[in-house]
Formats: structure tokens, C-alpha cells, sequence
């Protein structure tokens, strides 16, 4: 039986012809099967692979549910032929044998199953990882070199043999493939992180989609070691220092798009906990609308854009959209009459036509010292990643008195906290109320999956305590919760939006600030004067369908907690 895989991809438009023999040419120095090599060099998807295949071959695709039944295994294949070509068979009975294949090869694998068995084979298409999991769990390896998790790492920290073992063990072929599939399954996922985490006899694996953390699964039989030091090995990571954090970079072409991950690396009791922060640059969207700018807010937010000078804040916790919503703000200004230059640490992504300098405190580049050598660049727009100290902000308020419009993020609580913050790094009253234009405050909660929302009425009493009918104008609006569906993996949620509140600055504040008024009273002033806060905004989006009042209610509480 005759299978041309790389051919069938071309045909299905999942690959182009230099792709296949670049790949071709690794195959033919004994690198493996040419499916999962496509996967592991980032020129197609698992999800492609597995679906242009099974509509090539005419094969159903096996889904997850297919690999938790029982095999009944009698022996005919061995583990380690199934292991390196990528199969597993599903169930055994009388009318012969069904098996998930990730790539059917030139044939030879279906016609050596066929006669160790003795029997007709029922061929599926599965994805590698699926496929990877299944054999773990029910084929694994003899593992005679296994390292047990916990002591893999222990008496290594000086002796040299040691460290080269874990240079080959993380160069093996199990080991580089399973790095690959975590990233490629984590991107299939939409997640932004990735969390390897030993522990005395496991590793954890999580991914945080839309905010959240969900288990993933991890083969076993492989060292968390190994893991670890392939990742730390990509990243240009000293593999022999495990007592101290490390920080890296990797840059990676997956599934035919650019990706960036920071990765950190902390030292704990039974080895090192790896998180990888996954920053695809074909995903981030540098649009208003989709970041959850409603309309009236976002033309306000553009009458502050258009001002020639002046600071202009974000605000919120780690991991709340602030730099994804300066870069949309910094797209928008981004015209050939406007020099643009930005510090940041690091720079998560690239823009066309904007200067972009990654801080370096190693060599004393840090924000204050960058920002003082762009000032005589003749920037219009200087965008600081976040004052993080009094000499940073003392020199973007000199910045913005000079003609120059200035982006930077705080960390505080809402919008009215980070006047009272600047004054706490000693800012004087009267420069504040002279630069500071406005601050956006934000946060993401979760966005409910179109798909499988349902609408349901709240009753009275919630309607009464939340406001609803203020906000909705009426006494019976609809609000709706999650389900779950295929569409967002039964989460019931698919994505994140913003909830805002914007500040701008006008005489009423400028009287309260001189005046050393609180936040909260500030706050006040600027909900008298048209700021729309945090916690109405998220209830907007609840009604419109966009999230949930649990959602709404998790991000407000933090807020108020925080206060």
C-alpha cells in the first residue's frame, strides 16, 4: 500500500512544495516520520496534519474520548514499535483492529500491524499529542535511565559528566518532541502561559487560557529534567545553574506563525518550575472595538489620543491588557509625520515603523537612562513600558512640558489611584495637573462563548442589588451564564475583553489634586464629571452578552479588596 503523505499535504494547501523537500531531506538522515517532523519544524498544526489526512485517505479521525477505552492488548506489538511510529491501538475484537496512526508513512506500518495481529485493521488518523498521551498511559516504555522525578536534579551542581547527561538527554528525540507539542498544543489552546512544575513524584503541566489555569496532560517516563533543560537549552539558559532564577527568550516559528515566549525559571524543592509566557505575534489585536472599547468611551479616549502633548496613563495588574492597549493606541498614532520611540521590558511585540528599545539593567540601560538618550532622538511620542521609579517619572513629566506626547503604565488599583501613586513618588501637584491628560484603568474578565451562552432573567432582588435596571433601562433585562460547548472546550467561555474606566483630567480634579484630596475622592469628581467606573462598564458588557455577572463581580471585588 502506497501513502504520500507530503503530497496529500501539498493538495490539501497545508504545505508548499520547498517546505516538503526541506523536510524530505531531514527524513532521508533517519530523523523519523515525515508527519510529525512537519509538526516539530512549525510548517503545519497537529489539527491539520490529522484532519488533511483523514480527508486524504478517507479515514475517520479519532477523537480523545476513542483512546480511553480498554485495548485488551494480547502482546502482538511491542511498545517500542509503537511508540516510534507514532500508533495505538483502540480496541481488539473478533472483526480486527482499530488503531490511531499519526502518519500512515509510505504503508509499511499498517501492513506490520496487519500481520503481528493477523487480522483486518480499522485505521483512524489521531493527532500526535492525543496519540502520545494514550501510549504513555498504556504502553510505556521500559524506562531502565528513568530519573525519578524529585532527585533528577539533586548532587548535579558541579560535576561535569552530570551536566552532560542532561545536555543529551534533553537533545533526544522524545524529549524535543514533547517540548514542541506542549507549545504547538498550548497555541491549538489559545493559552498565554505555560507552567511546568515538578513535584516529588510528578510534574504538573498547566495551561492559563483566557485567565485561568487548566491541568494538561504530560507523558510519563520522561525526567522533568529533561523537560527543563531542553527548554533552558532553547532559550540560551545556563543548564548547570539551578540554584538561582534565570530569565530568557525564545523565538519560534510554530504552525506558520511568528511566536515569542519569555521564559522564567525559578528553583523550588524537588527541581526548577518553568512558565512560559507564549506572545504570538499574529494574534494580538491592535483594534479598539476588539479590546472592548465600547463607542462613547473610545471617543473619548481618542480626543485624548489626538492632544499633541501631554501623559497619558494605563493602569492595572500584571497580565491586564495595558501593553496591548498602548501598542493599539500607538498603531493609531503611527503615521510617517510622527517619530515614535518606546522602552520597554521586554518588547513583546514588534511594530512596523516604531522604535523600540528593550531595557538592560545589566549594562545600566534602564528606563530613566534610555529615556533621557531618546529625549534628544526628537521623538513626537515616547511610550515608557512603566514607571516603575521617581527619577522615570520625573523625567516623563519633563518630557511632556517639552511638547512631546507620552504613554506609560502604572500598577494601582483603578484610575483615580495612580494620581495619589504619582504623588507617593513625589511628583509635584502643580506638574501633574499641567501633563497628565487622562488614565484609562482596566482588566479582563472572561467573554462568554456565542456559541452555548444562555440567556436567563434575573430575579428581582439581583436586579435591585446590582443596579441592572438603572443601567439596562428596564425592570426585567436578560443577563446570561456559561454552558459549554466543542466550540470553546466546554468552558463555556472563548476569549477575553476589557472592562474600563477612564479618568480625564479637567478643573474640578486639578482643584481636588492641588488640594491633596484622596482617591476615593477623587474617584467621586471624576464619576460627577462623566467617568463611567470599572464595575458599571462590566455590567454593561453582562447585559450585552459579552460576560458573565460572576465574572463582572470577580474583577470588581479584587478591585475593592485591593483598596
Amino acid at each position: 500500500m502506497s501513502i504520500n503523505v507530503g503530497e496529500i499535504l501539498v493538495e490539501a494547501g497545508k504545505l508548499d512544495t520547498e517546505q516538503l523537500e526541506r523536510v524530505r531531506g531531514l527524513q532521508a538522515e533517519g530523523r523519523g516520520l515525515l508527519g510529525p517532523l512537519l509538526v516539530q519544524l512549525g510548517f503545519v498544526s497537529e489539527r491539520d496534519l490529522c484532519t488533511a489526512l483523514a480527508a486524504g485517505l478517507g479515514w475517520p479521525e479519532a477523537v480523545r474520548e476513542d483512546y480511553e477505552r480498554p485495548t485488551d492488548d494480547d502482546g502482538s506489538v511491542s511498545a517500542d514499535f509503537l511508540h516510534q511510529y507514532q500508533a495505538v491501538p483502540l480496541a481488539i475484537g473478533d472483526d480486527g483492529v482499530e488503531v490511531a496512526i499519526a502518519d500512515p508513512g509510505d504503508g509499511f506500518v499498517l501492513d506490520a500491524l496487519r500481520l503481528a495481529y493477523g487480522r483486518q485493521l480499522h485505521p483512524s488518523i489521531g493527532r500526535i499529542s492525543d496519540i502520545q498521551a494514550a501510549l504513555a498511559r498504556h504502553f510505556p516504555l521500559e524506562q531502565a535511565t528513568e530519573i525519578e522525578p524529585g532527585t533528577a536534579l539533586s548532587g548535579i551542581d558541579s560535576d561535569a559528566d552530570d551536566i552532560a547527561h542532561l545536555r543529551d538527554m534533553a537533545s533526544e528525540a522524545p524529549v524535543i518532541r514533547r517540548v514542541n507539542q506542549l507549545i504547538s498544543r498550548a497555541l491549538e489552546l489559545r493559552a498565554s502561559d505555560i507552567h511546568i512544575e515538578p513535584f516529588e513524584r510528578s510534574v504538573t503541566v498547566r495551561y492559563r487560557i483566557d485567565g485561568a489555569l487548566r491541568p494538561a496532560e504530560f507523558a510519563a517516563g520522561i525526567p522533568a529534567a529533561a523537560i527543563t533543560s531542553r527548554i533552558k537549552i532553547m532559550a540560551d539558559l545556563n543548564i548547570a545553574e539551578r540554584r538561582l532564577p534565570q530569565d530568557g527568550r525564545i523565538k519560534l516559528r510554530v504552525e506558520g506563525r511568528e511566536v515569542d515566549m519569555r521564559i522564567s525559571t525559578v528553583p523550588t524543592m524537588h527541581g526548577e518550575s518553568v512558565v512560559m509566557r507564549l506572545l504570538d505575534q499574529g494574534d494580538v489585536a491592535l483594534d479598539f472595538a476588539a479590546l472592548g472599547f465600547g463607542e462613547a468611551i473610545l471617543a473619548r479616549f481618542r480626543r485624548l489620543l489626538a492632544r499633541p502633548h501631554g501623559i497619558l496613563l494605563v493602569t492595572g495588574p500584571t497580565g491586564s491588557g495595558k501593553t496591548t492597549t498602548l501598542y493599539a493606541a500607538l498603531s493609531e498614532l503611527n503615521t510617517p509625520d510622527k517619530k515614535i520611540l518606546t522602552v520597554e521590558d521586554p518588547i513583546e511585540y514588534q511594530l512596523d515603523g516604531v522604535n523600540q528599545i528593550p531595557v538592560r539593567p545589566n549594562i545600566d540601560l534602564t528606563f530613566a537612562n534610555a529615556l533621557r538618550a531618546i529625549l534628544r532622538q526628537d521623538p513626537d511620542v515616547i511610550m515608557i513600558g512603566e514607571m516603575r521609579d521617581v527619577e522615570t517619572a520625573r523625567i516623563a513629566v519633563q518630557a511632556a512640558l517639552t511638547g512631546h506626547k507620552v504613554f506609560s503604565t502604572l500598577h494601582t488599583n483603578d484610575a483615580a489611584s495612580s494620581i495619589t501613586r504619582l504623588q507617593d513618588m513625589q511628583v509635584d501637584d502643580y506638574l501633574l495637573t499641567s501633563t497628565i491628560d487622562g488614565v484609562l484603568a482596566q482588566r479582563l474578565v472572561r467573554r462568554l462563548c456565542p456559541h452555548c451562552r444562555q440567556p436567563f432573567t434575573p430575579s428581582p432582588e439581583a436586579v435591585a442589588e446590582l443596579g441592572l435596571a438603572a443601567i439596562a433601562g428596564q425592570s426585567s433585562p436578560t443577563l446570561y451564564r456559561a454552558q459549554g460547548c466543542e466550540a470553546c472546550d466546554h468552558t463555556g467561555y472563548r476569549g477575553r475583553t476589557t472592562i474600563l474606566e477612564l479618568l480625564i483630567m479637567n478643573e474640578p480634579l486639578r482643584r481636588a489634586i492641588i488640594a491633596r484630596a484622596d482617591a476615593d475622592q477623587l474617584r467621586e469628581i471624576a464619576v460627577r464629571e462623566g467617568m463611567t467606573d470599572m464595575r458599571i462598564d462590566g455590567l454593561d458588557k453582562a447585559l450585552q452578552g459579552l460576560t458573565t455577572i460572576e465574572e463582572v463581580e470577580r474583577v470588581v471585588q479584587s478591585v475593592a479588596t485591593a483598596d
